[in-house]
């Protein structure tokens, strides 16, 4: 029997989305808890990886269990073992065709920017900071030059393991909400550190390092040496998974848990 579960999780404290020897992922969090429930061992395939200090409002996993629970079992029986800051929100059966990763057609990922003088204290894990003014509309117009399908090698990291560089972006929006800058992207995949390494590089257009027109060389230059520092993980949230629709998946406004603090329309 095939189980697709949504999470949300903080990443604040966890090496990550995948299992380490030392048990210090959010994956090894969750594969205890559901093994417990399934008295038998339970290991997930998830529809992405992210990595340490990134979090998620919507990150999808399937697993393969021969006991049969019922569907709360998989929601508040798990919750009830997961440490607080993982929680399952929406579980189902499926047919064994579903794949949360290579069933995936898109990915959504907001990135949150805090853009003040000092940084934050209560929200010092949840959002990125940087202190100088950024100009909006620039960083908009650069933003602009990475839609479409790209070599993003300029954008990767050095270890991402992807076979191909090639990625489509269909949204890169921006938008401000006070001193809260929201990055909106989609795509069909995205690289290791490629959202954060994309928010870095706007910034250095927004704090006028670099005019607009800097990303399409950076771009086209398919060089990671000329772009800006990888981002801050803190501001980074997983917010959506996007599948064929003949997989009844739950719209992330559907689920039980939004934090205020974040744009999800």
């Amino acid at each position: 029997m095939r189980i697709i579960l949504v999470l949300e999780y903080d990443g604040s404290r966890y090496c990550g989305w995948q299992s380490q020897p030392q048990g210090c992922s959010i994956q090894d969090a969750l594969e205890v808890a559901l093994s417990q429930i399934a008295k038998e061992d339970i290991r997930v395939i998830t529809a992405g990886r992210t990595d340490a200090g990134v979090h998620a409002l919507y990150q999808v996993v399937h697993f393969d269990t021969c006991v049969k629970r019922p569907i709360s079992a998989w929601i508040r029986g798990v919750n009830a073992l997961l440490p607080d800051d993982i929680a399952v929100l929406w579980a189902t059966e499926a047919s064994e065709q579903f794949h949360a990763r290579y069933s995936a057609v898109e990915r959504r990922y907001l990135y949150l920017l805090l853009n003040q003088p000092v940084r934050p204290a209560i929200h010092s894990k949840k959002v990125g900071w940087y202190h100088q003014p950024l100009a909006l509309e620039k960083m908009r117009i650069a933003g602009e030059t990475l839609l479409g399908e790209h070599d993003f090698s300029s954008f990767r990291a050095a270890e991402c393991q992807a076979k191909s560089p090639v990625r489509t972006i269909t949204q890169l929006n921006i938008s401000r909400q006070g001193n809260l800058l929201v990055f909106d992207l989609r795509a069909n995949a995205f690289l290791q550190h490629m959202v954060r390494n994309i928010i870095g590089c706007l910034v250095y257009i927004g704090k006028g390092k670099y005019s607009p027109e800097w990303m399409s060389e950076l771009l086209e230059s398919c060089d990671r040496a000329y772009a800006a520092p990888t981002f801050s993980p803190a501001g980074l949230y997983l917010a959506g998974v996007v599948y064929d629709s003949v997989w009844p998946m739950p719209r992330l406004t559907d689920l039980p848990i939004i934090p205020g603090l974040l744009t999800t329309h």
